[in-house]
């Protein structure tokens, strides 16, 4: 499924008219690559659970005890789901199918005959997505009867996940449909569908449309059980930057000070590529009295795993002045998952701090804050805890940073070669990364307050005030699409995933449009982006005198996957996009290096640039 762009498409980005950007569709938390990416959906930092980008649960919940009261400032623990009818994440699941258009129009209905068509294991998709069971055709439907208890139901939740055009309806009600995109969907169903529910016998039907490439559909029924509220910390302020997002919330006498720093400095590779993020609290007493304050943070094991049934091993130890928290799955599968719908299932996580008196890291049996979530219906075993006791707290505010951390072991695949991420050839292991992180912060966060400044400035300056919000907005979010690696021969790598469009990786077109952000502070970068596809191409491995497309499907990149080629498209943004860099770096070095290529791809542009025939475009940027 061919769409326009990744992490910079326009539904995220919108027009802010205050002077400071407090205000997204979604907020960056611990922003890095397409793997290691959490953010807060809701404008609250406590009202929902936090997510990756994906839309899957990456939770974080922090909890903030006051003289033994306990507020709740981040994120909000999973509410327990009683299964209706399951995803094949959790259960595998027979059912009707077919791929010919049924010939009666109530196909959706309980009492429709599907006695002739096949019967299939959910979930349905292309090869390329490791389904149950696969579909070949443009068209798919399909039918799963379930029996309910329609009287026992609390809230009626879809679980969803789709590529690319898709319909779904519940004994012939339509309850949900979506256009061209892919996505995974959780929908509180109103009433009103509730109500459709029968005792005994319904029918989920679902019907999806492969537009192009990889495709998929699957989805299931839950009644999500209802929860006793647990105190909220009352959030006062958000602001985001270039490289923080910073909130301050009253936990009843104290107030509360939170920041989300990733230092993604472009100009600094060595820095910009640690898979690092701080997270720093500051306590102040808000009427002059002491109170003693413990915080502590939840991190879950989803954070490590795609699937909700792999198992997750968890170690606790120290080592040079440093608490570790390590968590990854138990399988290790480096590299064997690739596709759009996916969280990183192999390396490991870490939370890590200093090793001070009045902070541990253990698990939530051996925590007290986490009785706070018993008896609530709500999921809580998954996590382990940093505990942080701040002591006696009153006009000094007392401060406290902590550092999340992944380490993917390897990061992609290259024509064959498992590499590594860039910042591996500094460093002999994780831990010491993690402690000269640590032992730095302050002089990267100072960093960090001045790059903001300056980027918001200049920004401002081009455009004015909105377009300085948006380039804002945009820095982390289209950043993330991509990761730093080290090549074969020490070269710079940045391949991007596409996202929720085919899963590929190092898809031209969109090169092109984030090429801006390279040029203004670290052309290497957009070489980065190209250097995959100059290879592809003067290896002989692509031989067509056009680029390709893109060089597979995140994170293995061991040729083209994506079923058409865009040739002018593709031909004219990697000669524009290498221009581009020679006028960035006032020289030609870089397109000297690739002249045949160039000049191949121009001697096509020229024959066939302007009589393009029958051949895919996007219209990402006309």
């Amino acid at each position: 499924m061919k769409k326009t762009s990744l992490f910079l498409i326009s539904c995220f980005l919108f027009l802010i008219s205050s002077a400071q950007v407090n205000k997204a569709p979604a907020y960056p938390l611990v922003v890095h690559d397409p793997y290691f990416s959490i953010w807060s959906f809701t404008d609250k930092l406590n009202e929902s659970t936090t997510k990756h980008w994906t839309g899957k649960d990456n939770s974080l919940i922090g909890l903030l005890s006051v003289d033994d009261e306990f507020y709740k400032f981040l994120g909000e623990p999973q509410r327990e789901l009683k299964t209706i009818m399951p995803l094949s994440d959790t259960q595998v699941y027979n059912c009707q199918f077919t791929e010919s258009k049924p010939a009666a129009a109530d196909w959706t209905a309980i009492d429709y005959d599907d006695s002739k068509w096949q019967t299939g294991k959910g979930m349905f998709g292309t090869k390329d997505v490791d389904p149950q069971t696969a579909w070949t055709t443009r068209e798919i439907w399909i039918r799963r009867t379930f029996d309910a208890q329609p009287t026992d139901i609390h809230e009626l939740l879809l679980k969803a996940k789709y590529d690319d055009n898709v319909e779904i309806y519940l004994n012939g009600e339509k309850i949900y449909n979506a256009g061209c995109c892919s996505a995974n969907k959780e929908l509180v169903l109103p009433k009103s569908i509730e109500q459709k529910l029968r005792k005994g016998k319904n029918v989920l039907a679902m019907y999806c449309e492969n537009t192009g490439g990889q495709a998929y559909i699957d989805a299931g029924l839950y009644d999500r059980l209802p929860s006793a509220p647990i105190q909220q910390a009352i959030q006062k302020k958000v602001e985001i930057t270039a490289t923080q997002t910073r909130y301050e919330f009253t936990c009843g006498p104290v107030l509360l000070a939170v920041n989300f720093l990733s230092p993604l400095l472009m100009n600094d590779l060595d820095l910009y590529s640690r898979p690092i993020s701080y997270v720093t609290f500051k306590v102040t007493s808000t009427d002059s009295k002491e109170h003693n304050v413990k915080l502590s943070l939840f991190p879950s094991i989803d954070i490590a795993r795609n699937k909700t049934t792999q198992i997750v091993n968890k170690t606790f130890y120290k080592q040079n002045g440093v608490l570790f928290q390590k968590m990854g799955t138990d399988e290790q599968a480096i590299l064997k998952k690739k596709g759009d719908d996916l969280r990183i299932d192999w390396g490991y996580f870490y939370l890590a701090a200093k090793e001070e008196q009045g902070v541990t890291i253990r698990s939530p049996e051996e925590a007290a804050p986490v009785n706070i979530f018993k008896g609530r219906n709500l999921v809580y075993s998954g996590y382990y805890s940093l505990r942080i006791s701040l002591g006696e707290v009153k006009n000094v505010p007392v401060e406290k940073t902590i550092l999340l951390a992944y380490d993917d072991l390897y990061s992609i695949q290259y024509f064959g070669q498992n590499l590594q991420a860039w910042w591996k050839k500094n460093f002999s292991s994780t831990e010491e990364m993690i402690k000269k992180s640590l032992d730095e912060f302050k002089s990267i966060e100072d960093r960090c307050n001045k790059f903001d400044k300056e980027l918001y400035n200049d920004a401002l300056n081009a455009g004015g005030e909105t377009y300085a919000n948006l380039c804002v907005l945009a820095y982390r979010q289209s950043l993330a699409a991509h990761k730093l690696v080290r090549g074969p021969n020490n070269e710079i790598l940045f391949p991007q995933k596409e996202n929720f469009s085919n899963g590929s990786i190092w898809t031209v077109d969109v090169t092109y449009p984030s090429a801006p952000l390279s040029l203004v502070y670290n052309p290497d970068l957009l070489k980065g982006m190209l250097n995959g596809i100059f290879y592809y191409s003067e290896s002989g491995k692509f031989t067509k005198p056009f680029p390709a497309h893109d060089l597979g499907t995140y994170p293995i990149a061991n040729g083209q996957t994506y079923p058409e080629d865009m040739p002018v498209e593709e031909a004219g943004n990697m000669i524009i996009s290498t221009a581009a860099i020679a006028k960035a770096e006032s020289n030609a070095n870089y397109a000297k290096q690739h002249w045949e290529a160039l000049t191949r791809w121009v001697e096509f542009l020229v024959k066939d640039g302007l009589d393009p025939a029958n051949q895919l475009c996007t219209d990402d940027f006309a």
